[in-house]
Order: structure tokens, then C-alpha cells, then sequence
């Protein structure tokens, strides 16, 4: 007995994280700079952390009040009816619910490229089928609606990110307006907005008053800082509200999740203070690093180290093992995107102003060696 052909699936490559390369080199956790997942380097609210302290005497029980008070909550803070509010484990959990929904055996989604790989896992799952639209490096990874529609192909669902992971390009919502007007009307355009608190332009969600054919998936795990709970949630259109229930796992998010999701919205300082924080950061890192860097809309920045003088081993497949190699050996942990498709760049989330500062300097002199 064995699983299904998964031989045409890929495995997501998760950024390293601080323990596990601890360990590797032998040194104290709270020695090592981790700004390789995008996380929000002031952690979760500390109303947060206290409403998980408070409801882990609960957490026997199903979440079934918390689950309705949080969806009501971010249908409020969003003007939609509440059954527009698809709760999920994480971005993740949203995308497969919507996969579930929308694609029969072999209809086709298109991706950007490089871009998040569960867009395209999720459709595999789903026995679905994945096409991509390259963002061009030669135009700074612009992402404009004519290079998503350049490359449709009657695709049942357009990934659209914005801003956009890894670059941090970003598509303004008349972009997103006319990748829906130019599609087939079966097709649905997802715009994943998980760095969209950290962007100062409108959310697509702007167009679920006008259209049925626009999601807008966001999330807890950054701005908010609710990572290791998993949470995060869909926006859709009046017409697919009913398909929830169809397609969600039961209880789909955890009574902790929702509990701290609850009070995570309602600490407007943190989320400010978290904003102003990524927006220094990566102002900074633009100005600051001696290697080429592109605009971001998101709390990171992508760091072109094509040029670095950089010793590298045999198995690197491009100066951005070499250069995440010299600098996790310097205790700075940053993101290779070769797993991206861009072996000469580094992804550098946005820190505190002393880690970014310390990471900056850091970078500098193994970019500049």
C-alpha cells in the first residue's frame, strides 16, 4: 500500500528558524538574528498572550463561541456580512478552502513567479494543475495586470500577492479590477494580502461590493504577530458565502487562535507600533545596504547579492546559499531564495531598529568582502 503519485507535487521550503540553527552551530538562540520568515520581530500583543493564557482552561471545548465572535469581528471591521468571512487555519487553511470550492479535477490556476509555492501545492492537492506568470527581474519584478493577463490562459483561479512575497511589488486595486474585467467569468482572482497592513495602499476587498469573481485572503501571522497559532481568514463575494460550510474543516480554527485574534484587533497601539517599526526597517535596509534592493510594500526586502565576493561550496547553487551561509555563521538569519527561483537574492525581514541595524552592518560586510 502506498500514497497517491505525488511526483508531480513540491515541498515547501519553510525559512530556517533560530533554534534549529542554533543547534547546527552550537550557540545560544538568544545569539542569532532571525529575520528570515517575515515574522514581527515585537511578537504578538500582550493582549493576545493574555487571552491564550485565559482560555487555556477551555480549550476541552470546541470553539464555537469564539469562532462566531471573530468572524463577526472582522466582518464588522470589513462592512460584510459575516458568512463572507472564512476563517482558516492560517493563509494556508483559506487557500485550500478555496481550492475545495472552486476547482474540479484538472482545472488550472495561475501563479506569479517566483511566488508563495502553496498556490500552487493547494491546486496539486486538489488534483488541479498550476501555470505560472513570470515577474521579470529586469523590470524590478513589476507586477502589473497586463503581466498576469500575458499569460492566461482560462485559468479557474489567478493568484495575485500584493504586496507581493518575495520582492514586495505591489498592484494597485485598478490592477486587480481589470484582472477580473479581462478574465473568463468562471475565473477567480485571489489577492493574497498578508503583508497588506504593513503597504499604505487600498485592500482589494474594496471590490466585493462591485464583483463576484475578487477573494482577498489575509492573516494573523504578521502584523499581528500570531504565527505559531495558525490563523488567518477569506474575504469573498456575497455568492460563494454559502460554500463555507461546505468546504471547511470543522472548527477550523482553534479556540486559542480565535481568543487571541479577538484581542489582537482590538490593540490598535501594537499593530501601529509594529507598522512603524517594518516601515523604518525597511527604509533602512534600502538605504543602507551596499547591494542592490527593491521597493517593498511588505515588512522585508529583497537584497540582489549576485555581485558578492563570496566563497561558495560546490553543492551552492547560487550566491545566495553562499551569502545566507556566511551570514547564519555570523549569527544573522536571512532568506535564500533560491527555493524562489532566485539563487542570487537574499530576502532580510524587517527587525527591531537594533537587529536591523546589527543585521545591516553584518550584511554589509559579507556583501562588501
Amino acid at each position: 500500500m502506498e500514497p497517491r503519485d505525488l511526483s508531480g507535487h513540491v515541498a515547501y521550503q519553510a525559512g530556517r528558524g533560530d533554534e534549529e540553527v542554533a543547534r547546527e552551530l552550537g550557540i545560544d538562540p538568544d545569539d542569532l538574528v532571525t529575520l528570515s520568515s517575515n515574522e514581527n520581530p515585537l511578537g504578538p500583543s500582550p493582549a493576545a498572550i493574555e487571552a491564550i493564557r485565559g482560555a487555556a482552561s477551555s480549550v476541552h471545548q470546541y470553539p464555537k463561541a469564539a469562532h462566531v465572535d471573530l468572524r463577526d469581528e472582522l466582518a464588522e471591521r470589513w462592512d460584510l456580512d459575516p458568512r463572507q468571512v472564512w476563517l482558516a487555519a492560517g493563509g494556508d487553511g483559506a487557500i485550500d478552502y478555496l481550492s475545495r470550492a472552486t476547482l474540479d479535477p484538472g482545472d488550472g490556476v495561475l501563479v506569479p513567479a517566483p511566488g508563495f509555492a502553496y498556490y500552487g501545492m493547494s491546486a496539486r492537492y486538489h488534483h488541479g494543475t498550476a501555470a505560472e506568470y513570470a515577474l521579470a527581474e529586469t523590470d524590478d519584478f513589476e507586477l502589473a495586470a497586463d503581466v498576469v493577463l500575458s499569460a492566461y490562459d482560462g485559468e479557474r483561479v489567478v493568484y495575485v500577492t500584493s504586496p507581493h512575497n518575495p520582492t514586495g511589488a505591489e498592484m494597485t486595486v485598478d490592477g486587480v479590477r481589470l484582472v477580473a474585467e479581462e478574465t473568463d467569468q468562471r475565473t477567480l482572482v485571489v489577492v493574497d494580502e498578508a503583508y497588506g497592513e504593513f503597504s499604505d495602499r487600498p485592500s482589494a476587498a474594496t471590490l466585493l461590493d462591485e464583483r463576484d469573481d475578487v477573494a482577498v485572503l489575509r492573516t494573523f501571522s504578521k502584523v499581528y504577530g500570531l504565527a505559531g497559532v495558525r490563523l488567518g481568514y477569506a474575504l469573498v463575494p456575497d455568492e460563494w458565502a454559502d460554500a463555507y460550510a461546505k468546504v471547511n474543516t470543522p472548527f477550523a480554527a482553534s479556540e486559542l487562535a480565535c481568543r487571541a485574534g479577538l484581542a489582537a484587533l482590538d490593540d490598535d497601539a501594537h499593530v501601529e507600533e509594529s507598522v512603524h517599526v517594518a516601515r523604518w526597517a525597511r527604509e533602512f535596509m534600502r538605504d543602507a545596504i551596499s547591494a542592490p534592493t527593491y521597493e517593498s510594500g511588505g515588512n522585508f526586502v529583497l537584497v540582489d547579492v549576485g555581485d558578492a565576493d563570496v566563497s561558495q561550496d560546490p553543492d551552492d547553487a547560487g550566491a545566495a546559499a553562499a551569502v545566507a551561509r556566511e551570514l547564519r555563521e555570523r549569527g544573522v538569519i536571512v532568506r535564500d531564495c533560491t527555493s524562489f527561483g532566485l539563487p542570487e537574492h537574499v530576502r532580510i525581514t524587517c527587525g527591531t531598529e537594533h537587529e536591523t541595524r546589527g543585521a545591516v552592518e553584518t550584511v554589509n560586510e559579507v556583501v562588501g568582502s
